[in-house]
């Protein structure tokens, strides 16, 4: 169970992030000096942007998050359970960001949304599965 709630919330901090870091970086870019040109004074902007500051560390606490996850548990499941993110992300932009999400994007967001559903559903089984086989070592007398 502590699995699942560190995977959720790392995706909630990792979509959080992704939208304060798109929405500095859409302030910035409406100053119109966005080019190779003017990399030296967008530096300021990027240093002087809050936006910026809290999806970095909203980035950096869900990367924490995630290495956590994966002490206990396999990649092949914390990796696409954490894809839980894309639909948060879908999800955000659209709520925060008053993002047009075509039906196509949503679409393909329900089908990531079944993927998460799948993986979670697998590790339950799996850990179903390892607490039986336990089980039957310890009535057949092999964990002494």
């Amino acid at each position: 169970m502590k699995t699942y709630a560190i995977v959720v919330f790392a995706a909630t901090t990792q979509a959080t992030g992704n939208i304060f870091l798109s929405k500095g970086m859409k302030q910035i870019a409406s100053s119109g000096l966005m080019g190779y040109e003017h990399w030296v004074s967008l530096l300021p902007r990027f240093i002087a942007s809050p936006a910026l500051w809290l999806g970095t560390a909203f980035l950096i606490l869900s990367f924490l998050l995630f290495a956590t996850a994966l002490t206990w548990e396999d990649l092949s499941f914390v990796m696409p359970a954490i894809s839980i993110e894309v639909i948060m992300n879908v999800a955000f932009a659209s709520y925060f960001l008053n993002e047009h999400v075509s039906p196509t994007r949503w679409m393909g967001t329900l089908l990531i949304s079944a993927g998460v559903i799948l993986v979670f559903r697998s590790q339950r089984r799996a850990q179903k599965r390892g607490l039986d086989l336990k089980m039957k070592g310890i009535l057949e007398g092999g964990d002494r």
